[in-house]
């Protein structure tokens, strides 16, 4: 499975799905949005994006948290 994280700096959401994700065993690719133009050119693709963070499995965007949480059930893990 490959998941990557879109997190920014003081971020109590970005922890949480960090724990999730940590709790759970599976790596992941954290990017920190702040850098440079990520935040803009992710916006441009992603414009309902209004929480970070942002998390895709697969290349597949779930979201935030909730998203998280929802995806992983589907896929028959507990969280």
């Amino acid at each position: 499975m490959n998941i990557t994280m879109y997190t920014k700096a003081n971020c109590p959401n970005c922890v949480t799905a960090k724990l999730i994700l940590d709790s759970a065993g599976l790596k992941y690719a954290d990017v920190d949005i702040e850098l440079g133009e990520r935040m803009a050119n992710f916006l441009k693709e992603f414009p309902d994006a209004r929480q970070m963070p942002q998390i895709f499995i697969n290349d597949q965007r779930v979201g935030g948290v909730a998203g998280l949480q929802t995806a992983l059930r589907k896929l028959g893990m507990s969280v």
